[in-house]
Order: structure tokens, then C-alpha cells, then sequence
């Protein structure tokens, strides 16, 4: 018992209690029901929008084992979330400017299964310290792994408001609505607002959305807002396969366009 509340407290040395959970109120989880949704491109994204709308902005990567946020950004970092984990460093320890974008990152451990099999206890440690090291930006992105698992449960819950990213695909709009299903049944008062991305248009974003509202309206009695349709753009691809954000490489292409749009929706919502 000593031990592991010793190890507990290795990751977060400036002592918060590590059972109170405390809302991020400029905290934005951004998750998904299923992968290959462009999730991760879409918080990457997002952060450099927020940040070229004058805020002061973090991305976190928590995407469980599969991280790569620097890896799209084409970072090499020194340190990541697995020291973190380790407990050899603090959150603050492992930031990193991305200066081509003009916010910091907290990269994750690509191949770990380190925030995966995180105790539960450790895990709202992690997430009391990234509430406390929030207070120093305007907005705080958080990349969730895709699916329900406990870390993605348990960080996203601690946020201020969840984005669910999803497409037209059966199994992407069936994922996604567990995924609402799931949060709403443990964290009640959760703030949900939905992405559709890879529209082949506005219309047919639209319907998606109008499908999953559907469903969340009958099954949950729930009105999840809609954030922002992202039109289906090949320019987003060459983006990740040159290792630059959209912003950047192709700043008014469709896609850079329609998330500039919802990150000014969120600064204009507070």
C-alpha cells in the first residue's frame, strides 16, 4: 500500500490529493468512438487554430500506445509522457514548443502500454497534474485514444467539454454513440458537441450528424450539439505525410478553413 501510493505520488511531485477530480475548465478532450477518423490530425489541427485565434494553447497526446502527434509534426522530442509515467519527470518537465505553430506539446509514448495499464489511482493523479499545469494556457487539447478504455474514460471526463469525431461510416457513427452512451452514463453533466470530418459535403455532414443526433435524441434523450462539418480535402493528407500541419503547408484549403471555423465557435463559447 505504501509503495504504490509512493509511486502514485512520483508523478505528480507538487502534492494535489489524488482523488478529487477536478474539472479542466479549459480542458477539450477530443475523442472518437473508432480509429481512422482523423482524430489526431483534427487536435493537431485545432491547437494551431486556437493558437493563431491569440490562445495560449497546449496539445496533449493520450492516445494510449499509438501516439503520434510528434511524429505528424515532425518533432524530436527528448522527453514524452513516458517519463511522466516513470516517474523520473513532471508534465511541465516534458513540454515542448512546436514553433511553427506556435503552441506546446506533451508527446506521447508510441508502442507503450504505459497510460493504458495505468491503476486507476495514478491516472487521476496524471490528470489533477494536467488540470493544474491548464491554468497557464487559454486552451488545452487532449488527444484521446479511440474506443472506451479506462484512460480515455477517466482523463476525458476530467475535461470541460468532450469533441467526438466521427465520419459516414456505419461502424464510426455506431462507435461514436457508444462512446456518448458510455460517458454520459459515468460522467452525467459531460459537455458533448460533435465533429464530422471527411465530408464529401456540407449536405452530406449534415445527415451524418442528423443520423447520430437521431439516435442520441431517442436512445439517451440527449442533444448533442454539432461543432463543425470538415469537407473531405487530399491536401490534409499530403500534410501528414510531409510531417506539417495544414496550417502551415496549405493554410486555405477546405479542411484548414473548416477548423479555423470551429476553433473560433469554442473561443467565442469561452
Amino acid at each position: 500500500m505504501e509503495e504504490n501510493q509512493s509511486e502514485e505520488l512520483k508523478i505528480m511531485p507538487r502534492g494535489t490529493a489524488p482523488r478529487s477530480l477536478r474539472k479542466g475548465r479549459n480542458m477539450i478532450a477530443v475523442a472518437s468512438g473508432k480509429g481512422g477518423v482523423g482524430k489526431t490530425w483534427f487536435s493537431v489541427t485545432l491547437a494551431h487554430a486556437l493558437s493563431s485565434l491569440r490562445q495560449k494553447t497546449l496539445l496533449f497526446d493520450g492516445d494510449l500506445g499509438l501516439a503520434n502527434i510528434d511524429i505528424q509534426l515532425g518533432l524530436m522530442v527528448k522527453h514524452d509522457l513516458g517519463s511522466v509515467i516513470s516517474g523520473s519527470m513532471s508534465l511541465n518537465q516534458v513540454v515542448h514548443h512546436y514553433d511553427k505553430g506556435r503552441f506546446d506539446v506533451i508527446a506521447g509514448r508510441s508502442g507503450s502500454a504505459g497510460l493504458a495499464s495505468m491503476p486507476v489511482g495514478r491516472l487521476q493523479i496524471l490528470g489533477e497534474d494536467l488540470s493544474l499545469l491548464a491554468a497557464n494556457y487559454n486552451k488545452v487539447i487532449l488527444d484521446m485514444g479511440a474506443g472506451v478504455e479506462k484512460p480515455v474514460r477517466i482523463l476525458s471526463g476530467m475535461a470541460e467539454k468532450i469533441i467526438v469525431v466521427c465520419t459516414d461510416e456505419p461502424t464510426s457513427l455506431t462507435d461514436a454513440y457508444a462512446f456518448i452512451k458510455i460517458m454520459t452514463m459515468q460522467y452525467p453533466k459531460s459537455d458533448i458537441g460533435i465533429v464530422i470530418n471527411q465530408a464529401n459535403s456540407v449536405r452530406e455532414g449534415q445527415r451524418t450528424y442528423e443520423t447520430l443526433l437521431k439516435a442520441c435524441t431517442n436512445f439517451l434523450k440527449i442533444t448533442p450539439p454539432l461543432l463543425g462539418i470538415i469537407r473531405r480535402d487530399t491536401r490534409v493528407r499530403d500534410s501528414i505525410r510531409n510531417q506539417s500541419s495544414i496550417l502551415n503547408r496549405y493554410p486555405t484549403s477546405e479542411a484548414a478553413e473548416d477548423v479555423v471555423a470551429i476553433a473560433r465557435k469554442l473561443v467565442a463559447n469561452g
